[in-house]
């Protein structure tokens, strides 16, 4: 690490006011707090806090978390082509195939984000914002493998763009980021987000009968006319057992890289939680507010997708990612204690209503957790004013 500190200092008089480099500090200066603690002391007076954790080492224990998603998610991209083909391959075949596929994706994640960053931070002359180092991880981990990489990168620009840089950065946006690509995505090119997920890489033929829908695709069949049960229609796949739920559970099934495995979020989920960076609140009500409406469908049962099972809401499509690693996201969530129960409640509760009701789209997630990033300003508002009306009420005069 000497190595590195000395290449930075011999360099750091470029950037600094006067130097050559004057224009791009703010680069330089993201590359070098990246590496090692910015170099400052506070100059004020009085009593002052001190705390290892800075911003980006905060946001570098969510890209940690998110590690087991991503592995997981290439190694699941190599095994649906494997799978598919009907040929046999080990583990690490199956991981380097996915890596090859997915790592190009995170690569132009990063280079297109980090591009908007730059551009701003010089025009602005801030520092480089590091809540992209979550963002640029968090974007290839919510699209399917097959996506176009010049669509990873248009998304990625729009999303960094106009869902944070024009409200100020970060810590100012109103959505969260990361679905304000994947939204954009899928209403601009819906045939590649919404249609078949994944499907095999190269030129050997899938075995007969192959089929990339996902389990969201194959539930939403039960809306409408449909008869047959949606349970059965999971389990009546091309691919015996492919949507048990175990299955479900571990990730072995097609759909977005990061999003398949339930416990690979779990596993994230208690990284969050043990270092104080996720909100359990949040994560705990959501799950209680999609039980709740699951249990509400069955009993209305007006189709066949209400009909599901309330525990296969948990672990079918992106649910648990979103949970773990959208829902709980600092600066879009609610910020009050109560607001969070309430907040994550409402999300599970729309996320049930948007599938189970919207054949076209029927992953809810999604579009549950943007409409409460809306309200979530509004649900603090009257949680802080009820406290206000509260004290007033004990106070004497």
């Amino acid at each position: 690490m000497k190595f590195i500190k000395q290449i930075f200092d011999k360099q750091k008089p470029y950037f600094e006011k006067g130097g050559k480099l004057e224009k791009l500090f703010y680069i330089f200066e993201a590359g070098e707090t990246f590496f090692f603690v910015p170099p400052l002391t506070t100059k004020s007076k009085g009593v002052q806090v001190r705390d290892a954790i800075d911003l980006k080492r905060l946001m570098m224990t969510v890209v940690i978390a998110l590690l087991p998603c991503l592995v997981f998610g290439m190694w699941n991209v190599g095994n649906m082509h494997y799978l598919a083909t009907g040929e046999a391959a080990d583990f690490i075949t199956k991981l380097l195939l996915g890596a090859k596929v997915v790592l190009p994706i995170v690569v132009v994640a990063y280079a297109a984000g980090l591009g908007v960053e730059f551009v701003f931070s010089i025009i602005r002359r801030h520092p480089v914002n590091e809540g992209f180092l979550v963002t640029g991880m968090l974007i290839p981990l919510i699209l399917p493998p097959t996506v176009p990489l010049w669509q990873v990168a248009l998304g990625t620009i729009f999303a960094v763009f106009l869902g944070k840089e024009v409200f100020g950065g970060t810590g100012m946006n109103i959505l969260n980021v990361a679905l304000t690509c994947r939204a954009f995505l899928y209403f601009a090119y819906p045939a590649e987000l919404s249609g078949d997920v994944w499907t095999y890489f190269g030129d050997t033929a899938p075995i007969e009968g192959h089929s990339g829908a996902t389990a969201l695709a194959l539930a939403a069949e039960g809306i409408g006319e449909a008869t047959t049960p949606v349970i059965e229609n999971l389990s009546n796949t091309w691919s015996a057992g492919l949507f048990s739920f175990n299955s479900l559970f571990m990730g072995t099934v097609p759909g977005s890289i990061g999003e398949t495995s339930v416990l690979m979020c779990i596993i994230g989920a208690a990284i969050l939680i043990l270092t104080g960076v996720g909100s359990w609140k949040i994560m705990f009500s959501v799950v209680a507010g999609t039980l709740f409406m699951g249990v509400i469908c069955n009993v209305v049962g007006l189709n066949e997708y209400m009909l599901l099972p309330p525990h296969y809401h948990l672990v079918i499509g992106g649910f648990a990612f979103g949970v773990v690693f959208m829902a709980t996201d600092p600066v879009t969530s609610s910020q009050t204690e109560k607001g969070k129960w309430i907040y994550g409640f409402l999300i599970g509760v729309i996320t049930v209503i948007i599938r189970v009701f919207n054949p076209v789209y029927p992953e809810g997630i999604m579009m549950a957790i943007l409409l409460m990033n809306v309200f979530a300003p509004l649900i603090d508002f009257y949680v802080v004013q009820a406290n206000k009306n509260r004290r007033l009420k004990r106070a004497t005069i």
